[in-house]
């Protein structure tokens, strides 16, 4: 009976112990998003004067401009994770669309090679940051800044010297123009209602980069090197090639929007995705992301990037003035960020009780 009694007051050591489920959802990083999302969604839909907010057809527009930022973001989210920034994702958006239709403008390189190279080319650039940050040591926001404005001056200059404006168009005419378009910048037809193709690589790519981030030794090494890169690097993580392989990755998922892009466009302007870089950012960070680097997750980037669809969308179908749009979306990502360290906070303060 004693020993009964003194048994029954032993405490469960805590690294056996079951965690409450409720517990493990508080500490996903995308729940903040997740709530922010809903809550929005209904301002929304209760605010809006066209009564399609909440329809097909409004759903048709708010993914048509979450998807091209939900597929960089995604990728912008487990760069960030790994600890580090890439200021160069929009330009490189601009940049890839511009290359992929000179390339096929001007030089008449067939469309599937244009965009091989363009894809190729993309890399070679993340490759590029991703030594420059690893060999130098200098801060991400410094390198990735100055190929900004590198790629910047010569979208411009180049575009201006090959075709005398700050346009390439006419893509449409290349060869294998149609199998391209189909296969990148096409629409599906859901429930009657018209949307883009890139809604579905959006949810693709945010299932392959979910895996990645947590089925994988790879993604164990984002993690790893995002939360301590020296101590990843003491444990054996291959901490520089992990890096470079995020940027290489970042930049192509960039490209593969500009490809979109010039294909739906038929056609690209020399400043196209310029500050579209902060909108990744801010998806990212919505999403869960810490700044700091060692937390996040790719399904939160994709819920930032629908909160903006739904303020794209939904603000001038309540009839809102739109100059509030960038007003409306610092607010969101404070507020998101901050539920999502109180939820955090609250989460390991019940975890150690």
């Amino acid at each position: 009976m004693t020993f009964l009694t003194e048994t029954s007051n032993i405490k469960l050591d805590e690294r056996v112990s079951t965690t409450p489920w409720y517990l493990k959802v508080l500490r996903r990083p995308e729940l903040g998003a997740l709530i922010g999302a809903i809550a929005i969604f209904l301002v929304f839909a209760f605010s809006d004067t066209t009564g399609n907010f909440a329809t097909l057809e409004g759903a048709a527009g708010w993914t048509d401009f979450a998807a091209p930022v939900g597929i960089v973001a995604v990728f912008v989210a487990l760069l960030m994770i790994g600890g580090e920034f890439d200021l160069s994702t929009g330009v490189m958006v601009g940049t890839s669309g511009l290359l992929a239709g000179l390339l096929i403008t001007e030089w008449g390189v067939n469309v599937w090679l244009a965009i091989l190279i363009t894809i190729v080319f993309a890399g070679i650039v993340g490759f590029i940051n991703g030594m420059l940050v690893v060999k130098t040591k200098l801060p991400s926001f410094i390198v990735t800044l100055g190929t900004f404005f590198v790629l910047k001056g010569v979208n411009l200059a180049v575009t201006k010297g090959l075709t005398g404006t700050v346009r390439v168009s006419g893509v449409d005419q290349g060869d294998g123009y149609d199998s391209a378009q189909g296969f990148f910048a096409s629409t599906v037809s859901i429930g009657g209602t018209t949307f883009q193709i890139s809604v579905v690589w959006w949810i693709l790519l945010t299932i392959i980069a979910t895996l990645l981030l947590t089925r994988t030794v790879f993604g164990n090494w984002i993690f790893a090197v995002g939360g301590d890169a020296n101590a990843a690097r003491n444990a054996g993580v291959p901490v520089d090639r992990t890096k470079i392989l995020l940027f290489m990755m970042t930049a192509m998922s960039a490209a593969l929007v500009g490809v979109m892009f010039v294909l739906r466009l038929k056609g690209m302007q020399a400043g196209q995705g310029v500050g579209q870089e902060f909108y990744y950012i801010i998806a990212a960070a919505v999403g869960g992301c810490l700044l700091t680097g060692g937390a996040g997750s790719a399904i939160g980037a994709s819920i930032g990037a629908l909160i903006m669809g739904f303020a794209a969308v939904g603000i001038p179908y309540a009839l809102w003035d739109q100059d509030w749009v960038s007003t409306f979306l610092g607010v969101i990502l404070f507020s998101a960020v901050l539920i999502n360290i109180t939820i955090s906070r609250r989460a390991q303060g019940g975890r150690k009780k």
